[in-house]
């Protein structure tokens, strides 16, 4: 968010300030009173457009800060429930431009992308007029130097008054996207003040999560209020779990598995309507990995059945590394592990090393719940016809 891409700036000497975040309006009316009154309300969320969407507003005074908390507290921007304000001074702002560094995947570089034909109105300046956005590639190998930072800024045309710190900001703002392990580090917009004082007014960072285990900081910049419990929950067992709007769980070995899944349960589900009117659909989707152990697949069932939506589970799985036999036992002892909290049909189908003993062991344990169906297709249609049952 906003006030978390700012923090990370002042961290590397990025000019900001930093303002005080509020989640009630009495906090709003503290905040306004600290920084002297005059302030700018602006909502939080991991979005763009938020000004245009009403959640950026002037107040005059503390009480009116805290009106305008009332009003954007609460609302919804592209889906996201906002449930904090940044409270900032109000700035005397004379131009805006935008600058960002991002990844170029297609080129295998980094990007710049610079203007000073615009902050805010960045998209509509890039539809318009092209040519008055700057995009400079970036050589991962050299990076961002002084000299680098000079070229982007001559090439971006920043204006003289403001050059020298033009070319600070972009080494520093590098620094926040290489330190940090960024893929992308926007500001927008890149003010300049009254004084000729370029200060980032706002910020938006996107870290990339495979570096974590190299910034054990960053952890406090994740919202867990605003994500999915069970995708919460299915973190920290270590599982690659996403909620989905459907009445078939989902639980397969290997990423490239479970998406062919959705796809073919969603394509049978047609067949079965529910009450709705609509179709069987994924209610997940769940990889949990190669090592089925036990333990694992009682995690994925666990995270699976607590889905109130989810009327039978789908386990499909292709025994490799990890064989047919012991995703079997796997199964069943999961299901032992959990007792009465499986309620819930299980269609399973195994395929691949061992998968002969893999289903004598299922047949010999005869569980009530579950049903062995040996192809992919058939296990979908099972699945969606008793989610529809």
């Amino acid at each position: 968010m906003e006030y978390q891409a700012k923090q990370l700036f002042a961290r590397h000497d990025v000019p900001v300030t930093l303002g005080i975040v509020a989640t009630t309006p009495d906090e709003a009316r503290a905040a306004a009173e600290q920084l002297g009154g005059r302030v700018v309300v602006k909502a939080q969320v991991k979005a763009g457009g938020r000004g245009k969407a009403g959640g950026v507003k002037l107040a005059d005074d503390p009480d009116a800060a805290a009106a305008r908390a009332d009003d954007i507290l609460g609302m919804q921007i592209k889906g996201l429930t906002v449930e904090r304000v940044l409270v900032t001074p109000t700035a005397d702002i004379a131009e805006e431009y935008y600058f960002s560094f991002l990844v170029d995947r297609a080129n295998r570089a980094y990007l710049c992308i610079a203007s000073v034909s615009g902050g805010v109105e960045i998209e509509e300046v890039a539809r318009t007029d092209p040519d008055a956005v700057t995009k400079v590639s970036i050589d991962p190998g050299n990076g961002v130097d002084e000299a680098m930072a000079r070229e982007i800024v001559a090439l971006a045309k920043f204006p003289d008054e403001v050059a020298e710190q033009a070319v600070d900001m972009v080494q520093q703002l590098w620094e926040v996207f290489i330190e940090e392990d960024a893929s992308l580090v926007e500001v927008n917009p890149l003010a300049r003040l009254a004084g000729d004082k370029l200060e980032a007014l706002d910020g938006k960072v996107t870290i990339d999560g495979n570096a974590d285990f190299r910034h054990e900081d960053h952890a406090e910049f994740e919202d867990t209020s605003a994500g999915d419990p069970l995708e919460a929950h299915a973190k920290e067992k270590d599982l690659n779990y996403v909620k989905l709007d459907g009445s078939v769980g989902i639980i397969g070995n290997g990423a490239g598995l479970v998406m062919s899944t959705l796809d073919v349960v969603a394509y049978a589900g047609e067949d079965f309507p529910g009450e709705d009117g609509r179709g069987q659909a994924p209610a997940n989707f769940l990889d949990i990995g190669g090592g089925a152990s036990a333990q694992v697949m009682a995690d994925g069932l666990h995270i699976v059945l607590s889905d109130p939506q989810v009327r039978t589970v789908f386990v499909n799985v292709f025994g490799g590394i990890t064989a047919c036999d012991e995703v079997a036992n796997g199964i069943v002892n999961a299901l032992e592990l959990l007792g009465d909290e499986a309620d819930k049909p299980l269609v399973v189908r195994l395929d691949g090393n061992n998968v002969e003993e893999g289903q004598r062991i299922l047949e010999e344990a005869n569980h009530p719940l579950v049903t062995r169906v040996d192809t992919m297709d058939g296990a979908a249609r099972r699945a969606a016809e008793l989610a529809a049952s």
